[in-house]
């Protein structure tokens, strides 16, 4: 694929004049229905009230700015949604007694209000959907139109819809202000009595709970607490110390107690101690010199048995001890911790009192300030109830029009014209864009890479078969081109033209057997020794074109029925004629056959140019085989016929033979019956010298 070529102006103008009908047409058409349609319209009017909306910001005491005036973006936004709504067309009904006049203003929807039960209603919704507002442009002013097809009444209801619209502002400034009144009038009672109510309230609260001394005992009750927590703290802690010394004195024998640092510590236990281990020598050292049952032997024995039931009850008596001081301990600590439990507990509830207390006292607060607030308001709203916060001024009022604003019939038919063109252009250029047959040379050579031999182009003659065109009428349009195309095929190859040269098309009815005798014809006037083969051995032609016997041909031949080949005579002297014999069962396997090489070789050593006639590409399989074989394949095309796609699938047909020793070299392409009046190729300017309007179209 070549890359894509720029886009001209003449590509765009040859499309609109090839399209010209389609855009003929739809301009006529689109120009006719505008036409009388803005002919055939009802003339409609509109009158235009100015009118001057400007806000008034009231002086506001309790602002911090009182004279500043906030911006309200939507101030006016919202003043144009009034002047349309349903409550501002009502009023222009009651105003006008449109109820009773109705008829006389609204002929075309006479039939729809008398069939509607509420009136009033279809008239209001009828005006409201006539009215047009507008801000004028960097002012404070508004236009209000209305359009009607009665001139004088679109300037009446205009006028009546701004004064209606003012008097609608003064009733609803009204109506709100005396509801505010109302409102907090009666707001402020009831808070006077809510207010009234606290006070009492908390006035019998401080007297039952003696609240003024309340605040001292909550002052105290803190440091009472933490004196409390600190005793609490140093008895848990002794009393936990005392358990452990209890705990392991009662777990141990008393001969082990002794051993416990708490009770060795003991200055008697120590002394009692010092004595019996006096008492233990004593009796060792008189055990050396006396026997058992001396005297001093017993009374030794007896002073060391006194001594350690005295030690034994020393300990005894250091344990109880150390018991009395751990129950001693512990009910302190119960004592203490019962005390702080208490002050907690009184804590709390003089909290919950004073909490309370607040509660109250904030209430009444909370009252006498919405109180204030509410007189404060009635007092302000009664000042500025009588004020005006809009102002509104009727700057011009609405006159008679004396010219409609619809139909602008000049605008909508230029507008149709317009339409019309641009609307015609566009569908050609579509319909431009889904043809996709083929329509000239370059874009056959852009897309394809591929020489564009010759076109022929559409015309039509007087006598005869086109297919004997050249022979007939040599000084013909279509004999000119198909010299045109001999010339561009003799000069295809560089060394010499080439011998065996196949045309076919990619379907049928394109115009290949056409161009096949035609281009025969016109090699053969050259001096050139032609042969015209017909190779299409199911649907041929040739015999028929120029009268000949086609009981023996090609087909009889390669079949060998016969072994003579049945060469004959054409209409000029250098051109001869191999017709297709009969209709072959197997024309694919034939042309394929060694005897086709055969004969091809025995054709070249006596004609200078082989033209073969062949079936269609797409259907058939006998082009690609005579394709590979030959020397040079003619791709003949139809413009407005042959489409792109096939051309393309066609050729991926003939490439994908070139894997074999010898493949399909392709000439180039002929375009057939190309109609010069829709093109814009060069041939165009010929065309005119050649035409004759009594030919017949060529096929």
């Amino acid at each position: 694929m070549l890359e894509e070529r720029e886009i001209h102006l003449r590509d765009y103008l040859r499309v609109l004049l090839k399209r010209k009908y389609t855009v003929l047409t739809f301009f006529i058409i689109v120009f006719v229905v505008v036409f009388i349609g803005a002919m055939s319209a009802t003339p409609v009017f509109q009158a235009t009230t100015k009118v001057l909306i400007e806000k008034v910001e009231l002086y506001n005491v309790s602002a911090l700015s009182p004279y500043l005036m906030p911006y309200d973006p939507d101030f006016y936004n919202t003043q144009m949604e009034l002047i349309k709504s349903t409550s501002v067309a009502r009023r222009v009904v009651k105003n006008l007694s449109l109820e009773e006049k109705y008829a006389s203003y609204f002929p075309e929807h006479k039939k729809g209000i008398q069939e509607n039960k509420k009136r009033a209603e279809a008239l209001a919704d009828i005006i409201r959907s006539g009215i047009i507002v507008n801000p004028v442009k960097n002012t404070k002013i508004v236009d209000i139109s209305y359009m009607s097809t009665n001139p004088e009444f679109a300037a009446l209801i205009a006028n009546s819809v701004a004064q209606a619209y003012i008097e609608e502002m003064l009733e609803m400034r009204m109506s709100f202000s005396r509801h505010s009144i109302e409102w907090m009038t009666k707001k402020a009672e009831e808070e006077k009595s809510r207010l009234e109510d606290a006070e009492r309230g908390l006035q019998n609260y401080m007297k039952s709970h003696d609240i003024i001394t309340l605040q001292d005992r909550i002052a105290l009750t803190p440091e009472k607490l933490t004196a409390l927590n600190t005793q609490l703290i140093e008895a848990e802690a002794k009393r936990k110390e005392l358990e452990l010394l209890y705990n392991q004195v009662t777990r141990v024998s008393q001969k082990d107690a002794e051993t416990i640092p708490a009770v060795a510590s003991d200055l008697t236990l120590q002394s009692l101690r010092s004595q019996t281990i006096q008492a233990e020598q004593d009796l060792k050292e008189l055990s050396k010199k006396y026997g058992q049952k001396h005297p001093s032997m017993i009374k030794a024995r007896e002073d060391l048995k006194i001594l350690q039931e005295r030690k034994q009850q020393e300990i005894k008596r250091i344990i109880a001890s150390i018991k009395n001081e751990y129950d001693l301990a512990r009910a302190k600590e119960n004592t203490l911790r019962g005390a702080f439990s208490s002050s907690k507990k009184e804590a709390i509830n003089l909290n919950e009192k004073f909490i309370q207390y607040g509660i109250l006292a904030r209430e009444v607060e909370t009252n006498k300030q919405l109180y204030d607030a509410l007189m404060k308001g009635v007092k302000e709203q009664s000042v500025t109830g009588e004020l005006q916060t809009l102002r509104i001024w009727v700057v011009e009022q609405a006159k008679k029009p004396g010219s409609p604003v619809r139909p602008r019939k000049a605008l909508n038919i230029l507008l149709g014209i317009i339409v019309g063109l641009f609307g015609g252009g566009g569908l050609a250029f579509f319909f431009e864009y889904l043809d996709n047959t083929i329509k000239s040379p370059d874009e056959i050579e852009r897309r394809f890479g591929l020489s564009v031999l010759g076109v022929v182009p559409l015309l039509e003659t007087r006598e005869g078969n086109i297919e004997q065109t050249v022979v007939k009428d040599p000084q013909n349009v279509i004999a000119e081109n198909y010299k045109t195309i001999r010339t561009a095929v003799l000069l295809s190859s560089a060394d010499k033209p080439p011998q065996n040269i196949l045309i076919t098309s990619m379907g049928p009815e394109e115009g290949k057997t056409v161009t096949s005798t035609n281009l025969a014809i016109t090699i053969a006037q050259s001096e050139y020794s032609v042969l015209l083969v017909d190779g299409d051995l199911r649907k041929p032609r040739v015999h028929k074109i120029f009268g000949i016997e086609n009981s023996k041909g090609l087909s009889t031949y390669l079949a060998g029925a016969s072994s003579v080949v049945n060469i004959c005579n054409g209409p000029i002297p250098n051109l001869k004629i191999l017709p297709s014999g009969p209709l072959p069962p197997n024309p694919s396997e034939l042309l394929a056959s060694q005897k086709m090489e055969q004969l091809m070789n025995a054709l070249n050593e006596k004609f200078h140019i082989i033209i073969w006639d062949s079936p269609p590409l797409m259907t058939v399989t006998d082009s690609f085989i005579l394709s590979k074989i030959l020397d040079g394949t003619i791709i003949v095309t139809r413009a407005g016929k042959t489409t792109y796609e096939i051309v393309r699938r066609g050729l991926k047909g003939l490439e994908a033979r070139r894997e074999g020793d010898r493949g399909a070299h392709v000439l180039g392409v002929i375009i057939n019956a190309l109609d010069l009046k829709k093109s814009d190729y060069y041939y165009h300017k010929y065309y005119n010298y050649y035409y004759s309007s009594d030919s017949e179209s060529n096929r």
